[in-house]
């Protein structure tokens, strides 16, 4: 099993920079892929961003791509998402999430956070 706590939401302005953390417990942390969703107020939940194991490849929804970057360091059971331009349709919870398998999917995850709130002002 894997747990995950996120770390680093908080409000900001728009056309800030954010940058959320999520640890990791477990020694099989290398063996999961990694995603970061998030929830708005009366939406959905959403997928934002993924990572595969070893961290060669990633993969961003529509929205994020160019503006979100998620990187991992497997040493130390962390993952992260680095989000630039913030505007104010990004307010939302972030979640991270792990699954044990190979590639850069965008749901099916297992095991997720608590979530972590980030509001952006306008």
């Amino acid at each position: 099993q894997v747990q995950l706590v996120e770390s680093g939401g908080g409000l900001v302005q728009a056309g800030g920079s954010l940058t959320l953390s999520c640890a990791a417990s477990g020694r099989t942390f290398g063996s999961y892929a990694m995603g970061w969703f998030r929830q708005a107020p009366g939406k959905e939940r959403e997928f934002v961003a993924a990572i595969n194991w070893s961290g060669s490849s990633t993969y961003y929804a529509n929205f994020a791509r160019g503006r979100f970057t998620i990187s991992r360091d497997n040493a130390k059971n962390t993952v992260s998402l680095q989000m630039n331009s913030l505007k104010p349709e990004d307010t939302a919870v972030y979640y991270c999430a792990a699954v044990r398998r190979l590639g850069v999917p965008s749901d099916g995850y297992e095991y997720w956070g608590q979530g972590t709130q980030v509001t952006v002002s306008s």
